[in-house]
């Protein structure tokens, strides 16, 4: 009996672990391969940027920044700190933060922050952010770049991306292409 077990489960092993993996691998790289190697985004010289699905940490004035990360945008393990909203940690960090946001953006009132900008996403890594959460810091970028606000106010319009499959989520702005394209400005 136990002979037959162990036979099965080598079978199963080499179907679920090696063979459907792998079949899977080599559809994916055939039907969508841009996906199948992580929707990297490259510059003209073919230099990785950065990945689509993967936030990164933007601390330079100039820039829109991102989400909190409780991982540092480290796309080696997700996750996030899961603190209840009563959890004296998860407020300390979170009044830090809504501190040095009110700093880095003069102005901007605490009422006016979106929540997006200072809580985690489930897995930390989320590279997106709600046009709100945009908006709030176009006065700041406006200012480090000399440009007019309505410029930045239009670029991040024409960043919006819908809902997934037109019911999914909410409307939201990649951070990654928000700032390229906020380069090609200039």
């Amino acid at each position: 009996m136990w002979l037959t077990n162990l036979r099965l489960s080598l079978i199963l092993l080499v179907i679920c672990g090696l063979a459907y993996p792998l079949a899977m691998t080599g559809i994916s790289g055939v039907i969508m391969p841009a996906k199948a190697s992580g929707s990297l985004i490259t510059d003209a010289s073919g230099k990785v940027l950065g990945s689509e699905l993967i936030g990164q940490s933007f601390t330079d004035p100039k820039y829109f920044s991102g989400r909190i990360s409780s991982i540092e945008n480290n796309a080696a393990g997700s996750g996030s700190n899961n603190y209840a909203p009563s959890n004296p940690a998860l407020i300390e960090r979170t009044q830090k933060d809504l501190a040095a946001f009110l700093q880095a953006n003069p102005g901007v009132k605490q009422e006016d922050i979106p929540a997006d900008l200072l809580t985690n996403s489930g897995s930390g890594l989320d590279p997106h952010l709600s046009p709100q959460a945009a908006e709030v810091q176009v006065k700041r970028i406006a200012k480090a770049r000399n440009l007019d606000p309505a410029k930045l106010r239009k670029l991040i319009e024409e960043q919006i991306e819908d809902r997934s499959l037109g019911v999914f989520g909410e409307p939201r702005v990649n951070v990654l292409k928000l700032n390229l394209a906020l380069d090609q400005l200039g």
